[in-house]
C-alpha cells in the first residue's frame, strides 16, 4: 500500500475534492473526540462545569472568542489547548507565506501560480504546532506587525502600492487557516484595534491607505483582564461587538483542584540518591495559603492571586527540604512546617497589598496567611479533644524542640515519649519513615499551638513547644 502523501494539487485531487476551513476542521475534530469519549481539555482542571461548556459551544459554533480572566487562570493554557482540535497537518501551496488553500488560493502570487501550473502546483504540509500564532498586545505593536507593510523590494521590481502582491504580510495574514491569539487585548492601541474588526467582519486590510481584499480563514481568540476589558476607553466598542462569545475563567473553586494544578505544573528537581515526598497535609497548607490570600482584605483582589502562588510555593518548600537533605546527608526530602518560611519570597512578589506597605509589612501579611492556612488544615484532620493525651502531657511538663535543620531521626523519639503522638502521626504518614514523621510531628505541634493548646518559644534557629 502506497502511503506517500500527495505532492501536487493533481495528486491531492485524487484523494479529496475540497479542504475544510479552520472552523469546520475544529468542529469536526471536536465531534470526533466527543463521539470517542476522549477528554476534550485534559490539562484544564476545575473548569468542567463552568468554563468548558462555553468553550465547547464556541468551537461548535465557529465563534471568535474573548477569554476574560485574572492572571494565573489558565487563559494561555486554554489557547494552546485549542490546537488539539486541529488536524495533524494540512496541505498548503508550497512556499506561500500565508499557507494558502491549494483548491482556492487567495493571495495574488498563488492565484497566478495556480493559473500557470494547474494540477502541477506543488503542495507542502503545515503541522499542527505551526498553526497557532500568538502575540502579546503592547503599546508599541504596529499595524505593520499585525497586518503587514508594503515591501519596498517588490515596489522596486515594478509592482504598485495597491497590488496585494506587493505586501509583506504581518502576523495576522500569516495565521491564515490557523488560530490567531492576541493576549491582553485592551493594551492594543485603538488605531490597531480598528484593523482587527475589518479582518473579523469585512475581510479587508488597509495598508498605506490602500484597501486590500483578503478573505482570511482565521479563528481569532483574545484574552483580557475583566477590569481592563470593561473599563471604558480601553477597547473600542465595535471590536467588542465583533467577538462572537465571551468566556469567563476563574480561580479553582475547590482546594483539591488547586492541589491538582500544583502537581501538574510544578517543576520537579531530581537529585541522585534523594527521594522526594510531599505529605497531603503540606499540599493542603500550600493550597490554603493561596485560598486565604484570595479572600484577605490585605490583598488587592482586583489584581488577582495567581495559581502560580501555589505552584512556586510547592517548588520553594521542596527546595528547602532538599537543601536539608544535602546538609544532613539524608536520602529522603520531605517538607516540614519549619520549611514554610522558605516560600515567603516566592509568595510576596506575587501578591499586591491593598495599601502601600513596607517590605517588612508584606512579610507579616504572608506570615499571617500561612498561620491561618496551617490552622484550617489542622482542623480538617483533627479535633483537639482527640489529642487530649498530647495536650495533657505538655500540661504536665513535657516539652519538644524542633528546627528546620534537625535530624529526622530525632523526631522518632517523640512517637514514644509523647503520649498520643504516635496515634496522631500514623493517621498522616508512614511512621516507619523518619522524614515523614518529622513533618507530621511538626504539623501536630504547630496545629495545637495555633489552637491555643500549647505555648511556643522561638529559640535560636529552632522552636520549643511547652
Amino acid at each position: 500500500m502506497n502511503s506517500k502523501k500527495p505532492g501536487t494539487l493533481g495528486e491531492l485531487k485524487k484523494t479529496i475534492s475540497r479542504l475544510p476551513d479552520v472552523r469546520e476542521e475544529m468542529r469536526n475534530n471536536l465531534i470526533r473526540k466527543m463521539a470517542a469519549k476522549d477528554p476534550l481539555f485534559p490539562e484544564l482542571i476545575g473548569y468542567d462545569e463552568t468554563v468548558l461548556p462555553g468553550l465547547v459551544n464556541a468551537i461548535l459554533c465557529g465563534h471568535n472568542m474573548i477569554i476574560l480572566g485574572e492572571r494565573g487562570q489558565g487563559k494561555s493554557r486554554i489557547i494552546r489547548s485549542m490546537t488539539d482540535f486541529l488536524d495533524d497537518e494540512i496541505p498548503a501551496v508550497a512556499g506561500c507565506p500565508i499557507n494558502d488553500n491549494p483548491f482556492n488560493p487567495i493571495c495574488t502570487d498563488c492565484r497566478k501560480r495556480l493559473a500557470e501550473e494547474g494540477d502541477d502546483l506543488p503542495i507542502a504540509y503545515v503541522p499542527r504546532d505551526k498553526r497557532l500564532i500568538e502575540k502579546l498586545a503592547t503599546s508599541d505593536v504596529s499595524t505593520a506587525d499585525l497586518v503587514g507593510e508594503v515591501d519596498p523590494i517588490k515596489i522596486a521590481q515594478g509592482r504598485t502600492l495597491d497590488d496585494a502582491s506587493a505586501i509583506h504580510f504581518g502576523l495576522v495574514p500569516r495565521a491564515n487557516r490557523s488560530i490567531f491569539a492576541i493576549n491582553e487585548l485592551p493594551d492594543l492601541a485603538e488605531k490597531i484595534q480598528v484593523a482587527f474588526f475589518n479582518i473579523m467582519e469585512e475581510n479587508d486590510l488597509q495598508i498605506k491607505g490602500f484597501p486590500v481584499r483578503l478573505p482570511l480563514d482565521i479563528l481569532i481568540i483574545a484574552t483580557a483582564n475583566p477590569e481592563d476589558y470593561t473599563n471604558r476607553g480601553r477597547i473600542i466598542t465595535p471590536l467588542k461587538d465583533r467577538f462572537d462569545v465571551q468566556v469567563r475563567t476563574h480561580y479553582p473553586l475547590e482546594k483539591k483542584h488547586e492541589i491538582a494544578i500544583m502537581e501538574q505544573e510544578v517543576r520537579r528537581v531530581s537529585v541522585d540518591n534523594v527521594e522526594s515526598f510531599v505529605p497531603e497535609f503540606i499540599k493542603g497548607i500550600l493550597a490554603e495559603i493561596t485560598f486565604q490570600a484570595r479572600s484577605s482584605p490585605d490583598i488587592n483582589q482586583s489584581s488577582g492571586v495567581s495559581c502560580r502562588v501555589s505552584i512556586r510555593s510547592y517548588e520553594a518548600i521542596m527546595g528547602s527540604a532538599l537543601k536539608r537533605c544535602l546538609e544532613l546527608g539524608e536520602t529522603k526530602a520531605v517538607p516540614r512546617i519549619t520549611d514554610i518560611e522558605s516560600i515567603f519570597p516566592a509568595v510576596t512578589g506575587k501578591l499586591e497589598p491593598e495599601y502601600e506597605a513596607a517590605e517588612t509589612k508584606e512579610g507579616k501579611i504572608v506570615e499571617g496567611l500561612a498561620r491561618r492556612a496551617v490552622k484550617v488544615v489542622f482542623d480538617e484532620y483533627f479535633k483537639t479533644e482527640d489529642l487530649s493525651a498530647i495536650i495533657e502531657s505538655f500540661q504536665n511538663g513535657m516539652s519538644a524542640e524542633i528546627s528546620r535543620i534537625q535530624l529526622s531521626e530525632t523526631y522518632m523519639d517523640g512517637l514514644n515519649l509523647i503520649p498520643g503522638m504516635k496515634e496522631a502521626v500514623q493517621t498522616l504518614v508512614d511512621t516507619n519513615s523518619p522524614q515523614e514523621v518529622s513533618s507530621a510531628v511538626e504539623f501536630v505541634l504547630e496545629g495545637l499551638h495555633l489552637s491555643n493548646k500549647l505555648n511556643r518559644e522561638v529559640q535560636g534557629k529552632g522552636m520549643i513547644y511547652k
